[in-house]
């Protein structure tokens, strides 16, 4: 399999087929498999809607999608989509170990393949190693989300969609959890496709940056980063080449705004 995502003139909207604001308008996007994909735009534009279309949480309007070569929803029903929203969404309840293991009792039931529990193994692979008997109260804004990461990937999805995951977080917290992403993307080579509003934080994590502009929702910028970055995605952020990238961006997200 070459691409994770396809979709071809994509309309999204809610209210049904005669809905009369769409959210986004002829889409057109292809995702290549084990890639990172970085997506920017305003608010409005559709970012977070998109991510919902791909895990099966919204139907299309109009248009096509295919994600790992079948439907949203087949791919759903395998639990090959791991889905990390802004904030953790941790049972306050349950601890740390508890909180990733919550997909084993979710839903079991329907699914087309077991779950096997890498708990333990997750919460090593995530820096959380001895966490696991923890509350979330208990636990730094940075290590919640290290949590809500190893929950999605308990399933070993294929695709993980982040959506403003780490949004809330202070600036070091935040740089420091970039670079855990991009060293688990390596490690695993699962498909990325991580909305977010910052310019810096978008073009240092992605292979390739898409602006899309409102009203509707479409895209204006498709910007392939591997050119400028080392094997395995690596730069710096000082690099001159990713700050005059950043720039092209900015300039593309004001158009777009």
């Amino acid at each position: 399999m070459t691409n994770a995502i396809e979709a071809s003139r994509l309309d999204v909207g809610y209210g049904g087929r005669q809905v009369a604001v769409k959210v986004l308008s002829g889409l057109d996007l292809t995702v290549k498999t084990g890639s990172f994909l970085s997506i920017l735009g305003p608010s409005g534009c559709g970012k977070s809607t998109l991510l919902r279309v791909v895990a099966d949480l919204l139907d299309p309007l109009g248009g096509t999608i295919s994600v790992l070569g079948d439907t949203p929803h087949a791919v759903r029903s395998r639990r090959d989509v791991g889905f990390v929203f802004q904030d953790s969404t941790l049972l306050p309840w349950r601890t740390v170990r508890d909180n990733v293991r919550l997909p084993l009792g979710v839903g079991q039931g329907s699914l087309t393949r077991k779950i096997e529990d890498r708990s333990e193994e997750l919460l090593d692979l995530m820096g959380l190693g001895g966490f696991g008997g923890r509350l979330p109260h208990q636990l730094s804004g940075g290590q919640r989300q290290r949590v809500a990461i190893a929950r999605a990937l308990l399933g070993q999805p294929k695709l993980l969609l982040m959506d403003e995951p780490f949004g809330a977080l202070d600036e070091i917290t935040r740089d420091r959890l970039n670079d855990e992403l991009l060293n688990l993307w390596r490690r695993t080579g699962t498909t990325i496709l991580f909305v977010t509003h910052s310019i810096a934080e978008a073009a240092y994590l992605g292979e390739r940056v898409i602006v899309l502009a409102a009203n509707p929702g479409r895209l204006v910028k498709d910007l392939d980063m591997r050119p400028l970055k080392q094997d395995g995605n690596r730069c710096t952020r000082e690099d001159p080449a990713i700050v005059a990238a950043m720039a092209e961006l900015r300039t593309a997200l004001e158009r777009a705004s």
